[in-house]
């Protein structure tokens, strides 16, 4: 049944999509015929701004010494006829597409656009790991680009360094306690010709699960948090609190130098690289979950805020990392609950993915 949905919708795409394609090729011809004049100014516009780019791409190289005066010289006036030989054959495109209009009253301009929309993964004038949707737009590249981003996630165990206690008699269970980030980050290199050391920085959302043994569940009682035993056989204890952080790491390692003739860039792909810093933000939310048995029925009982949990968190950080694959590392120097006789502090060792 789901497979005939989906062709059924599917079909009606295509439909749809030939309908769209029906009436645009129906649509009055002098009004695509006047846009393709005025689309005509903005090609002229368009090469002139391109060049003034590719200008001061080549000054920038000649500041930097990287070429002589000479060849500046010679660089410029290559640009300039080859935006003038652009501006000449895109007004001739146009212009047989206006004389296509002319004699077929059934042509379509969108049949031959030069401003279509495309998607794909990349952006606009490079060729970052994001996804770019929007029109075709012939942009240069820019020369050095000293700041990328990139998506985080992170995913492995959680627990709880409890003060005179060891993690070995920890209350919470090692294997059934976990943490999971989400999240995008920017990094930027620090230094004009090197990129031994980058600042790396953005926003992440951290889910952290306690996974409670013996029977046992968080209970507040006048501000006091401690744990006591479940009236009721216990087959789930779970306690969770969802942060929004802000991270921020000094990022440390050999990147590979890849220069072209109008741009260079620092890559750090298949090289090793280590992280060290921290992060602060806010509990967003606190969740305790049981799910018991009652009467022979499965009973799950959630209970949102209310344990007196830190509002403010901040801790430490560091990851060692190969690639995009690093060892992961968090400490919450905040305590979970605040104004406790005995602090406990969350910590968490995983694995996380950088999409570098």
């Amino acid at each position: 049944m789901q497979n005939i949905t989906k062709l059924i919708i599917f079909m009606s795409l295509i439909l749809s999509m030939s309908l769209l394609n029906a009436q645009e090729s129906n649509q009055d011809n002098l009004e695509q015929i006047e846009n393709l004049k005025s689309y005509k100014k903005q090609v002229e516009k368009e090469e002139r701004e391109l060049l003034k780019a590719e200008v001061e791409i080549i000054s920038e190289r000649l500041k930097s010494g990287k070429i002589s005066e000479n060849e500046a010289e010679r660089l410029k006036k290559e640009a300039a006829k080859k935006h003038a030989k652009n501006i000449e054959n895109r007004l001739a495109i146009l212009d047989n597409k206006i004389e296509l209009l002319e004699r077929n009253e059934d042509a379509s301009a969108s049949d031959f656009n030069d401003n279509s929309i495309s998607i794909r993964f990349g952006s606009d004038d490079d060729d970052d790991s994001a996804i770019f949707i929007g029109k075709n737009r012939r942009k240069p590249r820019k020369f050095d680009r000293r700041t990328t981003s990139d998506f985080v996630f992170a995913i492995g165990f959680n627990n709880a360094i409890i003060e005179g206690e060891k993690l070995d008699d920890s209350p919470y269970k090692i294997g059934g306690s976990g943490f999971v980030e989400l999240g995008w980050a920017w990094k930027t290199r620090l230094l004009n010709n090197s990129n031994a050391i980058r600042l790396k920085y953005g926003f992440s959302f951290q889910w952290n699960k306690l996974n409670i043994k013996d029977n046992m569940y968080f209970v507040n009682t006048d501000g006091d948090i401690t744990l006591e035993e479940f009236p009721h056989n216990v087959k789930v204890s779970k306690f969770r609190m969802t942060n929004l952080v802000f991270p921020v790491h000094f990022e440390f390692g050999p990147s590979r130098k890849i220069e072209r003739k109008n741009y260079i860039r620092y890559s750090t792909k298949r090289q090793i690289k280590f992280g060290v810093g921290g992060y602060g933000g806010f509990n967003i939310e606190s969740l305790m979950k049981v799910k018991y048995s009652e009467n022979g029925h499965c009973v799950k009982d959630k209970r949102r805020g209310g344990y007196n949990t830190a509002e403010l968190i901040y801790g430490v950080s560091g990851y060692l990392a190969i690639n995009t694959v690093g060892v992961y590392v968090k400490y919450d120097l905040s305590p979970i609950f605040k104004n406790q006789d005995v602090k406990q502090n969350n910590i968490s060792l995983g694995i996380r993915f950088d999409m570098d």
